[in-house]
This record gives C-alpha cells, structure tokens and sequence, in this order.
C-alpha cells in the first residue's frame, strides 16, 4: 500500500522541494511558515498597509491580500511599495478567482499569486453535463491555453504560485467526472500542475482546502500519495477554510491542519478564523511549535500495512458494550476525582443542571456520559443518564456504577460484570493478545509518548490485527500555559484519532476549567462530525471581497441560532466560495452586492438580493417555513 507520508510511526516532515517565496523558503528543511490574509478592501492603500503590518508584527511571515479585479491587482504594486518603504520585506500573495488577467498582472508586481483551479478558467454553474473524452480533452486543452500566459510571467519574475483547490468550488467539469470527492479535488489541481510542469515550471505549492475536516485531511492525503506516484513532491499549504470564530473555529483549525502536522505533512499554514487577522496568528504559532524537536520522541513500532482506508472516513467495528462501540456516538467522560465532596452543583459544568425546587435534573445537548469520580463517592441520585466510573478499590456496586482497573489491576476483572481497564501505549504485543480475555470491559488507551497520536493509532491498528473488538476510550493529559494552548492540542490529538475512525469515547484531564474542557471535548467530537451537539457554522475569515461586517453578522446570527443542534448555517462574505464552500450546510446567508444578501437552502438560493438590515430576520423565517426551527423557550 501507498503510503501518504514520510513514516506512520516516526516523526518526520514529508521532503518536499523548496519554493522560494521572495526571500522567505518554504518547504523542503524550512520551519513551518505562518501566514494570513488582510481582510480590507484593497483599494483603500493606507488600511491595508496598516493591517498588513499589524499581521507581520503579530508574527506572519507571508500577507496575501485578494486582488478580484484589474484595479485591484494593479494597486498591489502601491500597496507593495509603501510596505517596503516602511521597513518591511515580507512576501505579498495575490489571491485570484474568477479573473487570469488579474494574476497576470499580479504576478509581475508580488512574490506569489493563489489560483484556484475551480474558477480561474474553469466554469462553476452548478449544472451537470456529461463529457466524452473528447470533450474532457478539449475543454483541458482551452484551459492549458488559458494557464500557459500566467506560468510565462511567473517564470520570467520568479513568481511563485500557490494551486489552491477548495472543496466548496470544484468545476462543473470535474464535479462530472469525479463528483464532490477528495479524489476530484486532487485532479482538479493536477491538471494544472501537469500543464505547468510541462513548461518546466516548479516554482509551486499546493493545497486542498474545504470546510469539512473528513474531507480536507483525505484530500491532502490524496494528494501527496498522487504526487508521490507521480514524483512530484511541491510543498503543502494547509488551511481549514471557513472555520468559523472563537474557539469553535480554533477547535476545527486544529483538528484539520494538526492531524495533517501529525504525520509530517505542512510547510505553511493559516488559520482561518473569522476575527481580526492578527489574532489568526498565535493561534497557528501554537500549532507549528508542537512539532519542534518532535523528532526525537520515543520509539513506536513501525507499521507494515494498513488494516483501514486513510483515504476515507469509515469508523472501526468495535462491540456494543453498555452504551459504547458500534453504532453508538462517542461518549465523552468528565473528571470530579480530584474534589473531596461532590454535590449536584459540581455537575452543571458537565451538562447537568438540578433544579432543588422541582427535585429535578435538567440534562444539557452537552451533558457527559460518564463521570469519573476515583475514590471519591457520591451520596445523592444521580441522573438515570449518566454513568459513574470508580476506582476498583473504592467501587460501590449498584445501578450505572462500574469499576476501572489499572492494567496491574487486571487479574481481578470480574467476567460477569462491566468494568474498564487502563492501558498505556508501551504495552507489549503478549499482552495486546490477551486482551480478548476481557469480553465486558471498555478500554482506555494512554500515552506518554511524546509523538501520542502515532503511538496511540499504533496501538488501535495492533488491536485490528489480534480481532480483539472492545471499545474504547482515549484519555490525555494536558497541562498547558494558556486555554488556546490546550484547546489546540487536544483537539489536534483527539481530532487526528477520530478523523482515522478510532475511538469510541474521549476522556480529557486539563488543569483548565471543568466547563471549558467538557465544551472542547463535544466541539472536538462536532468539528470531526462524528458527534453533533449544537449548530455548526461556516463562516468566512473575510477578506477584501466581504460585502458586510462578518464577525458582527456573524455573531447575530449565532445569538438567534445557536439552539438549532444539528442545523449547519453557512455565513460567506461574498459570492466567490459563498455557494460551493457551504455545499453541505443547510441554509446559507451570502453577500451578493453592496448592503446586499441572498439566502440559499443547501445550494440553491432561495431570496436574492435582500437588504442587509432585514436579512438576518429572513433567514430566520426561511428556516422556520422549512419546518426547522424551533423556539428558543422550548428547547
């Protein structure tokens, strides 16, 4: 089998060639480079030199800036000069959809120029047609004439090129052929590719960004298998596009771009968030810095083939025991053993509310599944919901409480009773083997292993090989200077395990608040898909196309919405990505013109052109006329 990066087991970046960027390197033995994008209208000269140089000082060490028009791409040259004039010798991107003749004379005025194959000469309607071969042919060959006058200027410059495919804007053309695949979104960049290696143009880096994580991380990993076949090896631009704001959009972020640093993959990268620019950089920073000296981390068995399809997302079979394994959602565990007396009100932060008045439980979309409360007892009833996970050696035996063992522990697991059993990922193979012994008894895997999610999927896939079947639950530790910190982490370990189908439950120690890591834990499990317990929103970072204020309509529609669970709400700032990049939300709010919104069901669009003021409460009623809404009082 082909693998799609350096080692499974051992750390190590993917060796790329290195593209230079003016004089910034990336790829090949070059840190990871951080960037962002300005989000002011391009035009206006003064405020996007002051947010450029804002960025740069946060941290970003290459600023692109969209360049939709003409005008706009030949103001980057005022913008260029008076950033340099300031000091400042950071790399500029133009970012192009929809307009060659903007990249082309954008490329003779910035180091790099973005295209996305979708749009830059390829036609995007929404219309399905069937192509013969000869038709594919001819239609690749009108975009090869299209492409080769923008390679010209790229080579005479020394213009570097970022092929940036979005999941949310494959053409029509691909769409037939391929559908709206990972493998559609890898062909619709090689095709470009090919053409530009043909004219001895290598000067390239690649990415694959969409919305939906599952999709994005088997896109990449597509992609570097095809370049491996095909021996090629550009540098990875790796970004989650349309991740939203706040920790929801941090937690998705790092699910995508962590699980693909996981396994070496990434030379540059940006988060996406729909904040101020700046603040999208320690966020990435944060990410990057995990994996210094990360090579030295310990041994793990090396892997000698796959036993799951890391191209597509399919969850292993494990049993169904209690409510764990099988079909059931991963359940998420909370933490009350380090608390002397636990009393009703340490259970509000874990999605249990009693009401003493009613005597009365009123149980949260993110309520924990199980507590965890060691030696430590608890001499109230508890909701008939929530299951309890003792220590063996303080264990009570009455209804929903359920011993844990140590791994030395095991000899005393009883086989008529449930129980779980803590395992460390430097179990031996002898011992792997004797786990089916345990026909009653969810697992819980741990690591110290500096490279966890390596060592941890090791142990996942040693399982698959010995047919043993239990559930089982992840537990990691985190002790992090900062809330983002740990935010970023956890979800990067946890989202990494979950986007490869493993693992069915997660149990997170922080020294964070209790609250704020059972949040992380269900927005984990939501950014994945594998849990939805509220709504999702896809949101835009903006940029200089945004027609409205995103982070304040955002935050308006979030405040009305955000008890529709399982609704997914696209919120796009124009219509360049607006349509495509929602694709799989339900209802979507898109900046069509100045002070303009239409509103879209799925993809279709539904009302055009609605004042901005009114638009917000329209989309309310859209939802509610298709039958999903409901009131907030009644949730």
């Amino acid at each position: 089998m082909q693998y799609y990066c350096q080692s499974l087991t051992k750390y190590k970046r993917w060796e790329t060639r290195e593209v230079k960027v003016g004089d910034v390197g990336v790829g090949s033995t070059n840190p990871i480079r951080v960037q962002s994008m300005t989000t002011t209208s391009t035009m206006d000269t003064k405020n996007t030199v002051d947010q450029s140089i804002r960025m740069i000082q946060a941290g970003c060490e290459i600023v692109r800036i969209t360049a939709p028009s003409n005008k706009e791409a030949k103001n980057l040259k005022n913008i260029k000069n008076k950033i340099r004039s300031l000091g400042y010798n950071t790399p500029i991107i133009a970012d192009i959809h929809f307009t060659p003749n903007a990249a082309e004379i954008a490329a003779s005025i910035v180091e790099k120029v973005r295209i996305n194959p979708g749009n830059y000469a390829d036609k995007k309607k929404f219309e399905t047609h069937n192509y013969s071969n000869r038709m594919y042919a001819n239609e690749l060959e009108r975009i090869r004439d299209r492409f080769l006058p923008l390679i010209k200027i790229c080579k005479e410059y020394g213009t570097s090129m970022r092929i940036g495919t979005n999941h949310g804007s494959l053409s029509d053309r691909i769409m037939s052929r391929y559908g709206d695949t990972p493998l559609g979104m890898v062909e619709s960049a090689m095709e470009f590719i090919r053409v530009a290696e043909e004219e001895n143009y290598h000067n390239i880096i690649l990415s694959m960004k969409a919305s939906n994580t599952q999709v994005m991380v088997q896109a990449y990993r597509l992609l570097v298998k095809t370049m491996i076949e095909e021996k090629m090896n550009y540098p990875l631009h790796l970004g989650v596009t349309e991740a939203g704001e706040a920790e929801d959009g941090r937690i998705k972020s790092a699910v995508g771009i962590g699980t693909l640093l996981e396994d070496g993959l990434g030379d540059t990268i940006r988060v996406s968030l729909t904040e101020e620019p700046e603040k999208e950089i320690p966020v990435a920073r944060t990410m990057v810095d995990r994996y210094v000296d990360r090579e030295d981390h310990q041994p793990i068995w090396s892997i000698n083939s796959l036993p799951y399809d890391p191209f597509f997302y399919k969850r292993m079979k494990t049993d169904n025991l209690l409510n764990f394994g099988n079909n059931n959602f991963p359940r998420v565990i909370g933490d009350l053993a380090t608390l002397e007396n636990i009393s009703h009100s340490n259970l509000n932060c874990f999605g249990y509310l009693y009401s003493k008045s009613e005597d009365k439980w009123h149980v949260s979309e993110q309520a924990v599944d199980y507590l965890y409360i060691g030696r430590q007892s608890i001499d109230f009833e508890i909701p008939g919901t929530l299951g309890i996970i003792q220590d063996q050696s303080s264990f009570i035996n009455k209804d929903n409480y359920f011993p844990l063992y140590s791994f030395d522990e095991k000899e005393l697991i009883k086989e008529d009773q449930y129980s779980f059993l803590q395992i460390s990922s430097d179990i031996s193979k002898d011992e792997i083997a004797n786990l089916n012994l345990f026909q009653k008894t969810i697992l819980i895997f741990e690591t110290n292993n500096q490279h966890g999610v390596a060592a941890l999927r090791r142990l996942f896939i040693e399982l698959i090989d010995h047919e043993i079947s239990n559930p089982i639950i992840v537990k990691l530790k985190y002790s992090s200077s900062t809330n983002d910190e740990f935010l970023i982490n956890a979800s990067t370990d946890f989202g990494g395990l979950q986007l490869d189908g493993f693992g069915d439950g997660i149990w997170i120690k922080s020294d964070c608040n209790s609250g704020f890591i059972n949040e992380t834990a269900f927005g984990i499990l939501q950014a994945c898909r594998t849990r939805i317990s509220k709504t999702e929103y896809i949101s835009c970072p903006s940029c200089g196309r945004t027609l409205f204020d995103l982070q304040d309509t955002t935050a308006k529609i979030r405040d009305k919405t955000d008890h529709l669970k399982g609704i997914k709400i696209g919120i796009m700032g124009c219509i360049v990505n607006g349509p495509g990049e929602m694709a799989d939300a339900d209802y979507g709010y898109v900046g069509t013109g100045v002070g303009r919104i239409s509103l879209y069901k799925g993809q279709n669009v539904i009302q055009r052109n609605i004042p901005e003021e009114l638009a917000v409460d329209a989309l309310i009623s859209l939802i509610d006329s298709n039958g999903d809404w409901i009131e907030p009082d009644n949730v």
